[in-house]
């Protein structure tokens, strides 16, 4: 078993927490958090958009708490090390986990900053270590769906793609701290940026972004609606989404493709099912659970670990080109 020490013990430390747990290639040793006394505590706080589930306390017992990442790899022989900070502290613990020869699974968005990103790239290739950010869309059973329906042309060519996702503003934790928010890179970054990494996953970069966005909370981008388009490619894509709404507003996200054979609609708010509509009828097929995303993302990160392989799924490359296009829609 690959062992894995965790940093930053929040609502995404938390999340891939439970599913290093549930994974039987890895065994999670240690956890690293600014305040090692609350970690417990963390567990019955409010936090994230939604569940992703529910670390038992008792599973924590054995696992040693560092209050710094220094101390941890100091002490603990670990294999990879998954960094779950703020975006501002991406750069800093991730180069200082590859410096130590660890693999990095670093949650998304990888660095604002494309040179930082861009170092850590070069830095994962001279250490020989396997750096893969957490693009959890990707891994998401109803979008692994849609992309199964694009490629294999089953409702022929698609013409026409919409995705969205909104939330309340992030007022859990250190989400409520202003240097956190005002360092996140707002809405674009962190929230809409699923839909961006997605679509460039889906059919490659744009040719052309047109693109409106307001304010909020966070950023001055904290609202996105834009259009794709592409010059060898018959389709277009919009995205939009955001951040700009009152903290309890609920969650949703989700798409509605065109396809020459077929239109397809899914939300959150339906789940369990993505709606196949044609001229004659409509019909529902089961969307798979949507939260296995999270597992299945650490799933993958450790079969590459345990083949040594690079995460073709999910490039460090393609996660800074996801990068600069958020910066292509300003």
């Amino acid at each position: 078993m690959k062992k894995v020490a965790v940093v930053g013990f929040g609502f995404m430390g938390m999340t891939h927490s439970l599913n290093i747990l549930k994974n039987k290639d890895l065994k999670l040793v240690a956890i690293v958090d600014v305040n090692p006394a609350l970690i417990e505590k963390n567990l019955h706080s409010k936090s994230g958009n939604f569940s992703t589930g529910e670390i038992n306390a008792a599973d924590l017992e054995n696992i040693h708490k560092y209050s710094s990442l220094d101390d941890c790899l100091n002490s603990e022989d670990v294999d990879a090390v998954s960094v779950c900070v703020h975006t501002n502290l991406h750069f800093e613990i991730s180069k200082k986990a590859l410096l130590k020869e660890k693999h990095v699974f670093l949650e998304k968005p990888f660095c604002l900053d494309v040179k930082q990103a861009a170092e850590l790239i070069n830095l994962a290739e001279q250490k020989n270590r396997i750096l893969m950010v957490g693009h959890v869309v990707r891994f998401m059973e109803p979008y692994k769906k849609l992309k199964q329906w694009v490629d294999s042309n089953e409702f022929g060519e698609l013409k026409f793609l919409s995705l969205s996702r909104f939330s309340g503003l992030p007022g859990w934790g250190q989400w409520k701290e202003k240097k956190i928010t005002s360092t996140s890179g707002g809405a674009l970054f962190d929230l809409v940026i699923h839909d961006i990494d997605f679509a460039n996953y889906l059919l490659g970069s744009p040719s052309e972004i047109k693109c409106n966005y307001l304010p909020g909370g966070m950023s001055r981008h904290d609202y996105i609606s834009a259009m794709w388009s592409f010059k060898d490619k018959d389709v277009h894509v919009k995205i939009e989404g955001g951040n700009t709404f009152h903290f309890n507003f609920p969650f949703n996200a989700g798409y509605m493709a065109q396809f020459e054979k077929a239109s397809i609609l899914y939300t959150t708010f339906r789940g369990d099912i993505i709606q196949i509509a044609n001229d004659e009828s409509v019909k529902e097929v089961p969307a798979g659970d949507a939260g296995t995303g999270y597992f299945n993302e650490i799933e993958y990160f450790s079969q590459c670990l345990k083949n040594n392989t690079q995460p073709v799924e999910c490039m460090p490359s393609s996660s800074l080109q996801s990068i600069k296009l958020c910066y292509n829609h300003l």
